[in-house]
């Protein structure tokens, strides 16, 4: 039976948060150096996972299983609304990495495919769900150079 790491996961949310704390939460908002710094962190804990992570051209970050087969896909979002709570959406993100390891740790489960990602802009900054809707190929190169947020910072600049 596979075993969440109770510790770990926890280290792992204290460490995300630690990215942007501020009081009793969090700003990291989308594609500011903190929240770029924090995606390079998760890049590395999915690598260190066995994942085969990246981050894609929007911000994602995704960690595919090398396991062959069809894969569950498990994540949500690391960025903030400004003073965000720190648990939303690196709860889902933290919890989904965890999964992973604990299941391919485990030699019943070690062959089963679960796939992690971390959306970019899921808290509207830029837009509506980009992360989300650039991986189903939902979001134009147009509607990415038009993005900017309330300061008037461009995403495709940011994303630069």
């Amino acid at each position: 039976m596979p075993k969440i790491d109770g510790l770990r996961l926890l280290d792992d949310l204290k460490t995300l948060r630690a990215y942007g704390a501020s009081g009793n939460g969090v700003v990291r908002t989308s594609l500011t150096g903190i929240d770029v710094e924090s995606r390079a962190w998760l890049l590395d804990r999915m690598q260190q996972a066995g994942l085969k992570a990246e981050i894609d051209g929007i911000g994602n970050v995704i960690g595919r299983s090398p396991n062959p087969g069809p894969a569950l896909l498990m994540g949500s979002h690391t960025d903030t609304q400004p003073e965000g709570g720190w648990l939303d959406g690196a709860m889902g993100v933290i919890y989904g990495l965890e999964v992973a390891r604990a299941l391919s740790e485990d030699p019943d489960t070690a062959d089963l495919a679960v796939d992690v990602a971390s959306w970019m802009d899921e808290e509207g900054t830029f837009g509506i769900c980009m992360g989300s809707r650039s991986f189903l190929g939902q979001v134009s190169d147009d509607e990415i150079a038009r993005a900017k947020d309330v300061n008037g910072r461009g995403m495709a600049e940011s994303l630069a």
